[in-house]
């Protein structure tokens, strides 16, 4: 089985192309022009042992709202289509990753119905270089409503921004990477209803 998803979004703010293979190793291949972006979907890729390759051209002029947005969009279509009918797959997983003084933890649900719970420290430094750290939210809003799935993400705790951002991507791609294996003892779709 090969489950592997490809997107390509154009608009005329952006244009997106994303490939994630959930049976990888890791082999991650980023370029979206927002640096720290870049960083944390390599922490994600590479601790979800996704293969990874995304590149967005966006409207970096104006800012990189359009360009981040666009890419999580894409990307959580990409993961939807790489999951197929979800048949075999655990389902349910969660990960805690401390990265230093912060902790994320995260609980994932590929449900089939999107819905975000998020919260992180209050007070954090507003930008890493040019990424807008009230953008974490909306990536992972944007990431749930396209890959249809229940996300729960926390840092109860937390001082350094970089670090804070970045545990809920390596906890992310963890939880991901744990629901979206294929349990031996699942021949059919882990649910009462028979869909995901």
């Amino acid at each position: 089985m090969t489950r592997v998803g490809r997107v390509q979004r154009t608009t005329k703010e952006t244009s997106v192309a994303v490939e994630i293979g959930l049976d990888g190793t890791g082999t991650v291949d980023v370029s979206t022009g927002v640096g720290f972006y870049d960083h944390m979907l390599d922490q994600l890729g590479r601790h979800g042992l996704f293969d990874l390759t995304v590149k967005t051209e966006g409207d970096l002029h104006i800012d990189s709202h359009h360009t981040i947005e666009d890419t999580s969009l894409a990307l959580g279509a990409a993961f939807r289509e790489a999951l197929g009918d979800k048949r075999g797959i655990v389902r349910f997983a969660s990960a805690s990753v401390p990265l230093d003084e912060s902790l994320a933890q995260v609980t994932v649900d590929l449900s089939g119905r999107p819905y975000l719970v998020h919260s992180e420290p209050e007070g954090m430094a507003p930008m890493i270089g040019s990424y807008d750290t009230t953008m974490t939210r909306h990536i992972l809003e944007s990431f749930v409503a396209q890959a249809q799935i229940a996300l729960h993400v926390h840092v109860p705790y937390g001082r350094n921004a970089h670090h804070i951002v970045e545990c809920q991507f390596k906890a992310l791609a963890r939880a991901l990477r744990g629901a979206s294996e294929i349990d031996p003892r699942q021949t059919g779709i882990p649910s009462t209803k028979g869909a995901l």
